[in-house]
């Protein structure tokens, strides 16, 4: 049976071994979910952008991720074009209005109404609906496996935002290095983010939390960078 090597950090290797942890069960599960999830992705993409059947195509996608997609859909669809380009995924970001990733922007210094999404077309192949550009379907890919990096069970708008930063190729992730917005300290972010937001859940009652995660963000934020500098 072939083998696959995982790396574990010495603490953590160290706490397996003393309580035992069936480390081979527990990586084939992971494995075989991180696997499905990829590969419905990868399915998803190659046919056609259907936005009313969107959130059947793409399971474990949040509802404001289902939304700003089925945005950058109907934005290709008005301009005439034959592919979802990247520019067309964050320009759906920005047009949803209320996800994480624009908190997120704001707490990195860039204003989501200074952002206008390119309009750069990114051809595909050749088809007779709307599909996604070979880029824009690399970054919801990304954004799957980013997701699955922060053990996160579903994909949001603040994954989607850390792949547009990381993909190489389209014009949305151009601009939004051009913004400073790189994709190591967007990931960081986004972890910091999430972390703050489950303590905050646990902690405040659901009408004081968007209110605390406001307020909370931009400092904790800040803080990861200065390290984020002191480590470069």
């Amino acid at each position: 049976m072939p083998k696959i090597n995982v790396y574990l950090p010495d603490d953590l290797a160290e706490a397996v071994r003393e309580t035992g942890v069936p480390v081979s069960a527990i990586c084939q599960r992971a494995l075989d979910q991180a696997v499905r999830r990829i590969t419905t992705i990868r399915q998803a993409v190659l046919t056609d952008v259907d936005a009313a059947a969107l959130a059947e195509q793409f399971p474990n996608l949040t509802g404001r991720l289902v939304t700003a997609l089925t945005l950058a859909a109907g934005r290709a669809q008005t301009a005439g074009a034959t592919t979802v380009s990247t520019g067309d995924l964050l320009h759906g970001i920005l047009a949803e209005g209320g996800n994480l990733a624009l908190q997120l922007l704001t707490a990195l210094d860039v204003s989501p109404g200074s952002i206008t999404a390119p309009t750069t077309p990114e051809p595909g192949a050749n088809a007779d609906g709307l599909r996604f550009s070979p880029q824009a379907a690399a970054v919801l890919e990304l954004a799957a496996g980013e997701a699955l990096g922060l053990g996160n069970n579903y994909i949001g708008c603040e994954h989607l935002l850390i792949a547009l930063a990381a993909e190489p190729d389209g014009a949305a992730g151009e601009l939004l290095r051009a913004r400073g917005l790189d994709p190591r300290a967007t990931r960081r972010a986004v972890a910091a983010a999430l972390s703050g937001y489950a303590h905050l859940r646990a902690a405040a009652g659901p009408t004081e939390l968007l209110t605390a995660v406001r307020k909370e963000l931009a400092p904790l934020v800040e803080r990861i960078e200065r390290l984020e500098n002191r480590l470069n």
